[in-house]
This record gives C-alpha cells, sequence and structure tokens, in this order.
C-alpha cells in the first residue's frame, strides 16, 4: 500500500507573518519525535532548530533500540527527513522568545514567536524541546574532553569504558551513590572527594567492600597525553591515573523561550545540593501556560535520547487532542450559526440541514 505523506494543511500566511498549528522550538529527539507525530495527524507544523544537541560531542546513541550506537548527527538527520516526508517543516533558526497573540478567531490564543533572524511565526500552539546545557564542574581542560573521556551517565557510555581505569569527580553528596554505579562496569575505579563532603561511616564501608579507592584534595586540571586523558591532577601537583572520568553535572534547562512565556523554571535537589533546572509540567509535557507544552530534557533532567523522543510523541499526542477539542468547538459554532434558532431539535428543518451539511449532492430521493 503507497502511503500519501504530502496531504498536510499548509501553514496560514497572515501579513507577514506564517501561521503553523504547532511550531516545535528544538530540533533534537523530543522536537523530532513531536513534529513527526503532528505531521502524521496532518497539522502544519514548524520545526525550529538551533542545531545545538546536547549530544553532539558523543560518538554514538546508546540504548536506542533499533539505532544502537548510531552518531547523533545522523539520528537528527533521520529524524528531519522523517518530518519532511510527512509534509512537516525544520526551519535551521534560533527562537528567541514568544508570546500570546489573539488568534482572532474564538475564545483560545495562539502565539507570536520571534527568531533571531528576524523572521516573525505565529503558532496555534507550542512544544518547547530546547532541552538543556550541562555546567561542568571548573576545571581546566575538563570541558574540552567533555563527551569524550569525561562522562556522567554509566548508561549511555559505562559500556565505552568498561573495565578501564575510572575516576568519580564528586561535587556533591550524590558522588558516593555514583561511584558504587560505575564500579558495575570496572574494578578499578576512584572517588575524587573533591568539593563534596566527607562520607558517612556507613558509606565509607560500602566503598572499601567494592574496592573503590578515595582521594582527598580538591582537583585543579586533568592531564592529557596524545589527544588522550591520562589522568586529575591535584592541587597539590600530585597527578592521579585514570583513563575517564564521571562527573556530575549541574542540568539547566535552556529557558530563554520559557521565561518569555512566563513559565516556571523549577529547581531539582538533592537534599540542600541543587541537581538543575527543569520546566514545571504534568505527565503529558503541558505547562501552567495554557496551549505550551514541553517535551525532552527541558522536562525531565535525567530523559536519554529515546525517553526525550518518548516525551515527544506523549507531547504532540496531547497537543493534537488539545487542538481537536478546539477544532470541533469551532465548527459547532459554525454549524449553529447555519441553523435557525427556531427549528426544533429534532424537527423536519433540522433534519433537512443535517443531510444538507452531511450528504450534500449525494442525497437520494429526499
Amino acid at each position: 500500500m503507497t502511503t500519501q505523506h504530502r496531504q498536510v494543511p499548509a501553514a496560514v500566511s497572515t501579513g507577514s507573518e506564517r501561521t503553523y498549528d504547532v511550531v516545535v522550538v528544538g530540533g533534537g529527539a523530543a522536537g523530532l519525535s513531536g513534529g513527526l507525530a503532528l505531521a502524521r495527524a496532518r497539522r502544519s507544523v514548524l520545526v525550529v532548530d538551533a542545531g545545538e544537541p546536547r549530544n553532539a560531542p558523543a560518538a554514538g546513541v546508546h540504548n536506542y533500540l533499533g539505532r544502537e550506537g548510531t552518531p547523533p548527527s545522523e539520528l537528527l538527520a533521520i529524524g528531519r527527513a522523517e518530518v519532511a516526508s510527512y509534509g512537516g517543516t525544520v526551519l535551521a533558526g534560533r527562537v528567541v522568545s514568544a508570546r500570546r497573540l489573539a488568534d482572532g478567531g474564538g475564545d483560545r490564543e495562539g502565539f507570536a514567536v520571534a527568531l533571531a533572524d528576524g523572521t516573525q511565526l505565529a503558532a496555534r500552539r507550542l512544544l518547547v524541546a530546547g532541552g538543556l546545557v550541562d555546567d561542568l564542574p571548573d576545571i581546566a581542560g575538563l570541558a574540552r574532553r567533555w563527551g569524550r573521556e569525561v562522562l556522567h551517565c554509566p548508561y549511555c557510555h559505562g559500556w565505552e569504558v568498561r573495565d578501564q581505569v575510572i575516576g568519580v569527580l564528586a561535587t556533591g553528596p550524590n558522588g558516593v551513590g555514583q561511584a558504587l554505579m560505575f564500579r558495575q562496569w570496572s574494578a578499578e575505579v576512584t572517588l575524587f572527594l573533591h568539593t563534596a563532603p566527607d562520607p558517612t561511616d556507613e558509606q565509607w564501608e560500602q566503598l572499601a567492600a567494592r574496592g573503590i579507592a578515595v582521594v582527598h584534595g580538591e582537583v585543579a586540571g586533568v592531564d592529557v597525553t596524545d589527544d588522550r586523558l591520562t589522568g586529575l591532577r591535584l592541587c597539590s601537583g600530585r597527578v592521579v591515573a585514570c583513563q575517564a572520568v564521571a562527573v556530575a553535572p549541574r542540568f539547566t534547562a535552556r529557558s530563554d523561550v520559557l521565561a518569555s512565556l512566563g513559565i516556571e523554571v523549577v529547581e531539582r535537589k538533592a537534599g540542600d545540593h541543587v541537581l538543575g533546572s527543569v520546566a514545571a509540567a504534568d505527565p503529558t509535557g503541558a505547562t501552567e501556560v495554557s496551549g505550551v507544552w514541553v517535551a525532552g530534557n527541558a522536562a525531565d533532567l535525567y530523559a536519554g535520547t529515546i525517553q526525550a523522543a518518548a516525551g515527544g510523541l506523549t507531547a504532540a499526542a496531547a497537543i493534537n487532542a488539545d487542538l481537536i477539542a478546539e477544532d470541533t468547538a469551532r465548527a459547532v459554532t459554525a454549524f449553529r450559526a447555519r441553523v435557525p434558532a427556531t427549528f426544533e431539535p429534532f424537527s423536519a428543518q433540522m433534519e433537512a440541514a443535517v443531510c444538507e451539511r452531511v450528504l450534500g449532492d449525494r442525497r437520494h430521493g429526499l
């Protein structure tokens, strides 16, 4: 059976603006997944992507069933092509702000969307999937190794550093837990206490039982030989050998667009330690601002690529349901306007009006 991919309503031009059913902010896994589902739902959808995927430094995407090990850039290229194949549009650009815009047609509002190059768009609904930024510890040379030997998620990268000498750089109370986690992938794990509090008695026992070495003192920088990380250098000048370093970045949601809409960004904490920030939303991604959804790392600090894609689909389904409800309400209003108020609900006049509406020229014998 041949699938017709292009039968999607085009964006409506209103003066200098182009109006879409949905504008998606961010073209990563969450944004493209949402855009794909909306395009398949025959919505006019535009995905605006600034080209700054969080996982760009990584060699491959992992735990993504059917795409295991695919380079991030390749996965995004596949996603963009799939969105386009169903009539959606992916635009290279940066959304800098969005604001409410009266849609001129009823009881709901749309949104005006501004791009960095001055382009103005209009959308009935917004899906914000701009992701987050990994704020790394301020240690000389660390950021340059990010996504290579410096990593944070054992499920994303643990297999790639299995059996290597792994250092865990602790910056908060979760350092011990992270070290115990990485011990699953290697027997040679060293916990650098750096700026973290000393372990509790129970944690000291756990570390000893698992054979995890502990190094006191702050880390000043990384040692690199032949473009490979070889160790961490302490402020004392001592260098402790390791081949990979696990860190705990602060995960900061990209919030400019969210702030322009008045959407609250909330902190996620472990005790008093701030892990990062996300947009407040319900399980479908709906925010406190009616008509705006979030998906991916903008809503979930720990979402991997496959969870982000699933979040985009969930949000897209909720958005489409919301649009269907609005479309139906408008159709009912228009229908009532065409039917005289004097008609009885089950009168001959109403029967004729419904027949005309539903069958038109296909009526026979009526």
